[in-house]
C-alpha cells in the first residue's frame, strides 16, 4: 500500500478507537481506507406489481440496475440520472432501502425502490441488452444467485409485499 498524495510506502499504525490503519510517515497522516460508490435500484411500475431487470451486453445473467455516484454528486441525483441513461426512462419516486458493501468492485452499494413512468417506450442504452418487466416471483427466479443483487432484490420484494 502507498500514500495517495505522495506516492510513500505506508506502515500500519495504531490509531486510538480504530485500530492499525496505514499511515503515511512523510505525510504524518491515517490513510483511511476510500472505495467508490455506487447505487442500486429495483426498479418498479407504478403499482409495483412488476420488478424491472436487466442483462448487461458482456453477461447472460438478469442483475438490478446500477451506477457509480459521480464526483460531486449526490444519490437523489444519481437515481434518476442512471436511470435515464439506462432506461429513458423518468423516476417518479425512490425510497432508500439498504446498504451493502460489494467487495468484488470495492464498492459500497446503496439500495433504492424505485417507481418509474412505464407508459413510455424502454430505451436502452448500449450498456444494456436487454430489460425485461416480471412478477416479483419471476424476477426472484431469474436473477443471479448468491449476488448482491439477489439480497438487494429479496429484501424489496419483502418491503413490496408488505404494500400490496
Amino acid at each position: 500500500m502507498y500514500c495517495r498524495e505522495c506516492g510513500e510506502k505506508l506502515s500500519l499504525r495504531f490509531c486510538e478507537n480504530e485500530g492499525l490503519i496505514p499511515y503515511c510517515g512523510k505525510c504524518e497522516e491515517y490513510m483511511f481506507p476510500q472505495f467508490s460508490v455506487a447505487v442500486s435500484m429495483v426498479v418498479t411500475n407504478r403499482a409495483q406489481d412488476k420488478i424491472l431487470l436487466a442483462k448487461h451486453v458482456e453477461d447472460d445473467d438478469f442483475i438490478l440496475f446500477a451506477g457509480y455516484v459521480k464526483k460531486g454528486e449526490n444519490v437523489e441525483k444519481t437515481v434518476p440520472r442512471e436511470i435515464k441513461e439506462e432506461l429513458g426512462l423518468d423516476v417518479v419516486k425512490a425510497k432508500y432501502m439498504s446498504s451493502r458493501y460489494h467487495g468484488k468492485k470495492d464498492v459500497l452499494m446503496l439500495n433504492f425502490i424505485v417507481i418509474v413512468e412505464e407508459n413510455k417506450p424502454i430505451k436502452l442504452n448500449e450498456e444494456i441488452s436487454e430489460a425485461r418487466w416480471c412478477t416479483p416471483e419471476e424476477a426472484i427466479a431469474l436473477i443471479r444467485k448468491g449476488t448482491t443483487a439477489e439480497f438487494f432484490l429479496n429484501n424489496a420484494v419483502k418491503e413490496l409485499k408488505r404494500k400490496i
